[in-house]
């Protein structure tokens, strides 16, 4: 059995080690420069959010809140070939660290990263009078999207210069949405893409659309469904194209 499906005894040993994941990641994402790459991207923005008029910010933050947090889609794949280059996925393997721990600590991170990065460019550019739960629920749910859309596809390729162009195919997809979103062409058919949900979210968070109540729960129930799903599919992956390569070396 690898390490990263041994399990700890204890409950409170199962979250200490949960714990210990987390705080790794942590200094992971600090050591690979992700917290200087987020404080350009959050300057960037809010000098961006500058040259927009007033009567039109609420409009736009969606669209840049959106365009923001798919920039963890890079951010979980630089992590992964990092991780990989200096063999600290080989390191997990005889760690009593098991992948659902493994996983949690990715995505409680990047999701953290992802509030942090939304609430700073909101706080400093659009101020209060947002729906905060809506807010909240959509910054979350695409975080969550983007961050197990990088750890599933990341691992098929041998480089991140080849997985480069894939990547803009997936980013396609997320963005189709916005063909819906913003009334150019409305279908329902745009509301298969997971991506849908938390665009709505963002739009009610600035008083932009009002949901309906199926929408409500489309936008909340939905996501969740995909991220359940992905999450299983994230294990099959990390199996067969992580722990199959990196334990067979």
């Amino acid at each position: 059995m690898t390490g990263v499906e041994a399990r700890v005894p204890g409950r409170g040993s199962r979250h200490g080690v949960l714990r210990a994941a987390i705080a790794m990641d942590v200094r992971l994402q600090r050591r690979y420069g992700f917290w200087h790459a987020t404080a350009v991207v959050i300057a960037l923005w809010i000098g961006v959010l500058r040259l927009v008029p007033d009567g039109l910010l609420g409009a736009a933050m969606p669209y840049l809140l959106m365009s923001d947090l798919q920039f963890f889609l890079f951010f979980i794949a630089g992590a992964l070939f990092f991780e990989k280059g200096e063999r600290t996925l080989f390191a997990l393997l005889t760690s009593p660290l098991r992948f659902g721990h493994y996983l949690t600590a990715k995505l409680v991170t990047m999701s953290a990263l992802a509030l942090v990065t939304c609430a700073v460019v909101v706080a400093v550019d659009y101020g209060t009078g947002f729906n905060a739960p809506a807010l909240l629920g959509g910054v979350v749910f695409m975080a969550l999207l983007m961050v197990l859309a990088g750890f599933i596809t990341a691992p098929l390729f041998p480089s991140i210069s080849e997985w480069l162009l894939p990547s803009t195919l997936l980013l396609a997809l997320v963005n189709a949405p916005i063909v819906d979103y913003s009334g150019l062409y409305p279908h329902l058919a745009f509301y298969l893409v997971p991506s849908q949900a938390p665009l709505l979210l963002l739009g009610a968070a600035f008083h932009q659309v009002e949901l309906a109540g199926w929408q409500v729960a489309y936008a909340i129930g939905y996501p969740i469904m995909w991220i359940v799903l992905l999450c299983l599919l994230a294990r099959r992956v990390f199996h067969r194209h992580v722990i199959a390569r990196e334990g067979g070396r």
